[in-house]
């Protein structure tokens, strides 16, 4: 379990909804919670790093979009480096369950050493999350 990374981020509404969609649509595992009255909050094992939902009374906006080759993505955001076949089934299950795509899954940096298929979506909170996969993953900490 070294170096596992962690995120917690806000979450707005109901915990179960997210829970729900974060294990029954993205297909992650629910780890430890705890409910109560004035903080809720769940573990969710997103990828083998545990990604904390929090409730939260406020509201958090994001509208910053920043261009990145050829798209703009919205900052900030987070996500997953998954391999081609396991990205390709995800993409299948997001359009069964028509999940709305932030950005609908292309190839940016094609040809380039740094060429990956990626795609944006939200979740019912609307946290930004990018699922991609890199023809060269060994090349993702690489100097350009």
């Amino acid at each position: 379990m070294a170096k596992t990374f962690h995120l917690a981020i806000p979450i707005t509404g109901n915990l179960d909804k997210m829970i729900e969609f974060y294990c029954n649509v993205l297909g992650c595992k629910k780890g430890n919670s705890k409910n109560h009255p004035f903080y809720s909050w769940c573990d969710i094992d997103f990828w083998g790093n545990e990604l904390t939902l929090h409730s939260s009374i406020n509201e958090f906006k994001v509208n910053e979009r920043h261009l990145v080759d050829k798209e703009d993505v919205t900052i900030p955001h987070f996500g997953v480096h998954l391999d081609a076949e396991e990205l390709e089934s995800l993409k299948e299950k997001l359009l069964r369950e028509n999940v709305e795509f932030v950005n609908e899954p292309y190839i940016r940096f094609e040809g380039e050493v740094l060429e990956q298929e990626t795609m944006f979506i939200k979740d019912p909170s609307d946290n930004i999350m990018e699922f991609k996969t890199m023809v060269n993953p060994d090349a993702l900490f690489g100097e350009e």
